[in-house]
């Protein structure tokens, strides 16, 4: 029997009308009751556009405030939002657009230029739906848990991405998993830096109607403006990536977070260990999490009572979700199967992934990882990126985690390279902080920590590693830095 509850942001609205639900960087606030009167006024503009129940809307938008009210405002007609990753190219943009049967899109005003290079019937700028006029509807007053919310699609870094379907309910009990680890107090206040089009940037906005929480909306990353959002605009917790973490303790120095800060939750692949270290001598709370598109956000994350004596765990599985280890060799690293009400049923009409994907309700994330003997999960790498080399098995994220320690290192990247003799061969790719280290500095610092098998065969300088709308390091393009 489908589970129905009040459409949550108007539930929100009722019971803390006057509270902010966003907050942004010039000063602007957005009360509950306003964000829902202005989400139902832009639902029925959308309405006149002859966008209605079912339908599939692509938005396409960098991080500000109208995207999430047309979001909200979708909700309000039951369409299903299509969430379009800005970074692409229209070829790669089309492709989800045809496979996710896309009707309509809906663009941010800046990115009008390439909106309408899709190939779809309908495309109006932010401005242009505000012009129109409303068409007087019934707006969704209630939500089967059910019912599809928003299409994801994965990175697509191995063949074609994928369309993940978010029900309502996914979101629900991501939120609510979620809650049960980190608690909630009334003075929590999220702030939302990494892209909206992701799931770990939307599930952020889905908190805060859900809780009753202020969200702090920052449309682009500046370690500046994060840190005076933690300092002095009240934020609690943050959701970063490992580079933000990086940058914002370089511009920190010698000062301490406020008391009032919460957490920092860490998610976006294996964080390097001496950087969790260094964070925790600075007293900077830094939760590590597990979590992806079909997960809907994080799924298994440290708690608070954990987060100083598992450094470099990614935690226990949230109230609701289920984690285990499938094949694992004989050091006990296996593939990562997960199970919850947060994950997905599955892609949007993509049977073989489904398939492929799924076990007896069991999602296989292609990550690999292992648990200790109390059960808390250590994320290694994705099998994608396992480096082979001579029958061994080499994982990126341990020698980038060990080269990150060494004195000049700002970044690094290693992935493998194709070897007549060993099959693969470790290179690394670093950006230095400085211009005195080079590469015998490194394969000396690196001899000290790591078998010899796993020593970089070679180092390369760049000034920059490839990166993904997350910021996100893209292993699969390092070897593209080679060609330049």
């Amino acid at each position: 029997m489908a589970e129905i509850i009040p459409h949550w942001l108007t539930k929100q609205a009722y019971l803390s009308p006057n509270q902010p639900a966003i907050e942004t960087v010039n000063g602007s606030t957005l009360t509950f009751s306003e964000l829902m009167r202005q989400s139902q006024d832009l639902a029925k503009r959308l309405a006149n556009l002859g966008i209605s129940n079912g339908t599939h809307v692509g938005v396409l938008s960098n991080n500000n405030t109208t995207m999430i009210l047309v979001i909200h405002a979708l909700s309000y007609l039951g369409a299903v939002c299509v969430l379009l990753n800005t970074r692409l190219t229209p070829d790669e943009l089309n492709y989800q657009i045809h496979d996710a049967e896309v009707e309509m899109v809906i663009s941010q005003d800046e990115l009008l230029d390439k909106a309408n290079q899709l190939k779809v019937k309908q495309v109006k700028g932010f401005s242009e739906v505000r012009k129109e006029a409303q068409l007087e509807v019934q707006l969704v007053s209630e939500i089967n848990l059910d019912d599809p919310f928003t299409i994801i699609y994965t990175s697509g870094t191995t063949g074609f991405p994928k369309g993940v379907i978010h029900t309502y309910g996914n979101h629900w009990w991501s939120a609510i998993g979620s809650v049960l680890n980190l608690g909630l107090s009334n003075k929590d206040k999220w702030l939302a830096v990494l892209p909206y089009f992701h799931v770990g940037g939307l599930s952020i906005f889905m908190k805060s109607v859900i809780y009753g929480m202020p969200v702090y909306l920052v449309e682009k990353f500046n370690e500046q403006i994060v840190l005076d959002a933690i300092m002095n605009r009240g934020v609690t917790i943050a959701s970063v990536v490992t580079v933000m973490v990086q940058r914002i303790l370089e511009v920190l120095g010698q000062n301490h977070f406020p008391t009032h800060f919460r957490c920092m939750l860490l998610g976006g692949g294996p964080a390097p260990v001496p950087l969790l270290e260094q964070a925790n001598d600075r007293r900077i709370p830094i939760f590590q999490s597990f979590g992806m598109t079909e997960t809907s956000s994080q799924i298994v994350t440290l708690s608070p009572r954990d987060a100083l004596k598992k450094i470099g765990s990614a935690g226990k599985p949230l109230f609701p979700a289920q984690v285990q280890i499938m094949g694992a060799d004989s050091s006990g690293i296996g593939e990562i199967f997960v199970k919850g009400p947060m994950v997905t049923n599955g892609y949007f009409n993509n049977q073989e992934a489904n398939e492929r994907s799924f076990q007896e309700g069991w999602l296989a994330t292609g990550d690999l990882g292992y648990l200790d003997e109390e059960g808390f999960l250590y994320v290694v790498d994705r099998r994608k990126d396992l480096i082979i080399s001579g029958g061994e098995n080499i994982y990126p994220s341990e020698i980038e985690s060990v080269l990150s320690a060494c004195n000049g290192v700002r970044e690094v990247g290693v992935t493998g390279k194709p070897d007549v003799y060993w099959g693969e061969i470790p290179i690394a790719f670093i950006v230095r902080s400085t211009e005195k280290i080079n590469e015998e500095d490194i394969l000396q610092f690196a001899e000290k920590h790591l078998a010899r098998y796993k020593l970089p065969k070679e180092i390369y300088f760049v000034g920059e590693l490839p990166r993904n709308a997350s910021n996100k390091l893209v292993r699969s393009m390092l070897l593209d830095l080679l060609e330049k």
